[in-house]
């Protein structure tokens, strides 16, 4: 049988993070453990209150799942099904189980998760390196300190988001995206980013509300930067409506339920000629390890999450001027003080 327990995972920001729908000091997050015979695997759920979650649902979760996960760990399909008839919805606590459950398998076959999804290690992309909103020239002086990351990720969705990226612009030559996290309206984010497009900006994410399609068509339409979604882009159904409204979507573990959903949604996505990237939470390197083993599939990454943190417990994934590089160890090939996740 496989056995599943879990515990909290309290992360401390290294700097108070800000988007436009608020800051963020903490990230609390969970740890579960799945047992099978002699394997171990962890897995991570990064709940978000913006999609229903918080560490106590997903730790109620957990509870629900145990004794529903059956006793073959290679069933992934089967048991994404089982746990979407245990519960609707808490896509982190299956991402959790799901990550959980490849790392045991990975551990099985003695090959990373990259080897057993048929990926080439080699081929990730750069991730980005995010700039939480402050005022302008705190943000510069932030872009200033990361010059380690050719690509940036620039938060927006103020009255100042054009100082902000003078600003930036005057100190670094990085690749910057933009993400204004759903908060301009359809006529904001068209005058935006078209007064955007001087500062060679790479794309825009989700400029307007989640459930606002019509309002990414029009500003789709209407401006010559790449349009990418986020909160707009859940289950896989929403994809196809997307693909009439932006040019890429963006796939996070935590809010689309795992490995094993993400991979089809990427795969949808990409059969809509859609762009597709990887981004995350605020996470330790276990889940961002975890999503890291994907990125071969897309087109971009912004797993940057445990490096914004200044007391990750794990240590998996790496950065190399941006590039992520995988470990090579069975499972997900994270590290925790002396024990293999």
């Amino acid at each position: 049988m496989l056995h599943i327990d879990a515990k909290p995972l309290d992360l401390q920001l290294t700097t108070p993070f800000r988007i436009a729908r608020g800051a963020q000091y903490t990230a609390s997050n969970v740890v579960v453990e799945v047992r099978h015979d002699t394997s171990i695997g962890y897995g991570e759920a990064a709940p978000s209150a913006y999609y229903g979650e918080s560490a106590e649902t997903v730790l109620a979760c957990i509870a629900l799942f145990a004794g529903n996960l059956g006793d073959d760990p290679f069933l992934f399909e089967e048991l994404s099904q089982r746990l979407d008839k245990v519960i609707r919805l808490h896509p982190a606590a299956k991402a959790a189980v799901d990550m959980a459950i490849y790392s045991i398998v990975g551990q099985k076959l003695g090959v990373p998760v990259y080897k057993l999804l048929g990926l080439n290690a080699t081929q990730t992309p750069r991730t980005s390196f995010t700039i939480g909103l402050d005022t302008p020239l705190e943000m510069a002086k932030k872009a200033l300190l990361a010059q380690d990351y050719p690509i940036l990720k620039i938060k927006v969705g103020t009255k100042h988001d054009l100082d902000i990226l003078k600003a930036i612009r005057d100190v670094s030559a990085a690749v910057i995206r933009v993400d204004a996290n759903a908060g301009w309206t359809p006529r904001e984010a068209i005058k935006n980013i078209n007064a955007l497009v001087p500062y060679n900006i790479e794309f825009v994410e989700q400029p307007v509300a989640a459930s606002d399609f019509a309002g990414l068509k029009l500003i789709h339409d209407n401006v010559p930067l790449p349009i990418i979604a986020d909160e707009s882009c859940v289950t896989l159904e929403d994809i196809p409506r997307l693909s009439e409204c932006v040019d890429g979507v963006n796939f996070k573990l935590m809010k689309n339920g795992g490995i094993t959903n993400v991979l089809k949604m990427i795969h949808v996505a990409k059969a809509h000629n859609l762009r597709t990237m990887l981004g995350c939470m605020i996470e330790s390197s276990l889940s961002i390890t975890a999503a890291a083993h994907l990125t071969p599939l897309v087109d971009y990454a912004d797993l940057d999450g445990n490096l914004l943190v200044n007391d990750d417990p794990f240590v998996g994934v790496t950065v190399e001027h941006g590039k992520l590089i995988l470990p090579d160890k069975p499972g997900l090939g994270v590290r925790a003080r002396s024990t293999n996740a």
